[in-house]
């Protein structure tokens, strides 16, 4: 069975995943440490459960879901893996940090990816398999991971519970994201646990049934 396992970091209270299975292999998906304490936490998590990490996914590449990415790439020698569309939110961190403030993620600029998630791709590492759903709007080529045989998906900044990603940022599109989700996420069975990229877990049936926004979309 795959479990995650969720860490809340950084000033903006962003969620970073480890997922892992009975294989002992995991993967990191944005990982938001921005501290020492925050990299020393998600490190000990992962030496504690004895796990190998396998592969380092970004959802989307905002700053608060990458301030991690190169911790992670060189203590475990892993590639990154996005969305080619994501590229430009990547390269633009430099100017993003510096707007915040952010002068040492200025120093140590996040790695390349070394290849591209692709939507309807199926991601595979240890015992898991995640379908790459290719949800935009609040970024421009956010994807959602979506694990059938676990009935979970993180979906990112796409989907909260009782709300939306915002998009007003670059590349952000609100027509764009409610179609996403309408076609990407609530087809999924009403059991299905919705990681987000910041708060609670909910899940897609408690979604449909209450989410103001999504009502709203569908009401119009």
């Amino acid at each position: 069975m795959t479990q995650v396992h969720a860490f809340t970091f950084n000033p903006f209270a962003e969620n970073t995943y480890i997922v892992y299975d009975d294989s002992q292999q995991c993967i990191i998906v944005d990982p938001g440490c921005y501290t020492a304490e925050e990299r020393q936490a998600l490190q000990a998590f992962i030496e504690q459960q004895q796990l190998t990490p396998v592969g380092l996914l970004n959802t989307h590449c905002h700053i608060d879901h990458v301030f991690g990415n190169r911790f992670v790439a060189e203590t475990y020698g892993l590639p990154l893996a996005i969305h080619v569309g994501e590229l430009p939110v990547l390269e633009a961190i430099p100017a993003v940090a510096q707007l915040y403030g952010i002068p040492h993620v200025q120093q140590s600029p996040d790695p390349s990816p070394d290849h591209y998630l692709q939507e309807g791709q199926v991601y595979t590492f240890g015992q898991t398999s995640l379908e790459i759903r290719f949800t935009p709007g609040h970024s421009p080529a956010s994807v959602s991971l979506y694990c059938k045989d676990s009935d979970f998906i993180l979906a990112g900044d796409v989907l909260f519970q009782g709300s939306i990603g915002r998009t007003d940022l670059p590349g952000g599109n609100y027509n764009t994201l409610m179609q996403r989700i309408d076609t990407q996420l609530l087809p999924l069975p009403d059991h299905t646990v919705v990681y987000s990229g910041h708060g609670p877990a909910t899940s897609i049936g408690a979604e449909r049934r209450s989410n103001p926004f999504i009502l709203e979309y569908h009401n119009t």
